[in-house]
């Protein structure tokens, strides 16, 4: 059982039959290479996009032209637009997006360390804003581990909220393997 956050995110989408799929800007792929090394991924993962440029954002994941030329690549509602046109292109039940700038220097006058994070669960879409401090690689891996604690998060909320605080941890806990539920323990 592989108890790190992506191992428990995909043993979560699959107790709940859930897909999903990705588009990376600042990242490059990391989400998707982190999510596909977990063994069995592919019955939830469905793929994603990596989407550099803003003409690539729009061509792939669909964000339209004017929100690009209004707020940039690099913008909340950038992100949620990344995620909402990647479920719908993909099919999948969940997306996340990350759009951002991990350096080394400044971007669209955005500083370095500046990642939006989008997160679509059913035709339901949030964005979050992050700012990261590190180096390059250092800030591609916090943002590829927050948009899976986002999802996590949010997989979790979305449950929970139709069971009482006392049984949250009983029911989540009883319908998982041991593994899963010991590393879900601490998202709780």
């Amino acid at each position: 059982m592989d108890e790190s956050i992506a191992g428990t995110l995909v043993q979560l989408l699959l107790q709940r039959n859930m897909t999903l799929s990705t588009c990376e800007s600042c990242t490059g792929g990391l989400l998707a290479s982190k999510l596909t090394e977990v063994p069995g991924v592919s019955a939830v993962y469905a793929g994603g996009f990596v989407t550099y440029t803003a003409e690539t954002k729009h061509k792939f994941a669909g964000v339209s032209n004017k929100l690009l030329t209004e707020v940039g690549t690099v913008a909340k509602k950038t992100a949620k637009q990344m995620a909402q046109g990647t479920a719908d292109r993909a099919g999948t039940d969940c997306a996340l997006s990350i759009t951002g700038n991990a350096g080394p220097d400044p971007s669209e006058d955005k500083p370095v360390g500046l990642v939006y994070i989008g997160c679509t669960i059913d035709d339901k879409t949030v964005a979050k804003k992050f700012l990261f401090t590190g180096d390059r690689q250092a800030i591609r891996e916090q943002a590829a581990n927050a948009a899976m604690e986002l999802l996590l998060d949010r997989l979790l909320d979305k449950e929970t909220k139709r069971l009482s605080q006392k049984d949250k941890t009983e029911i989540e806990m009883e319908e998982l393997p041991d593994a899963a539920a010991s590393s879900l323990e601490k998202w709780l």
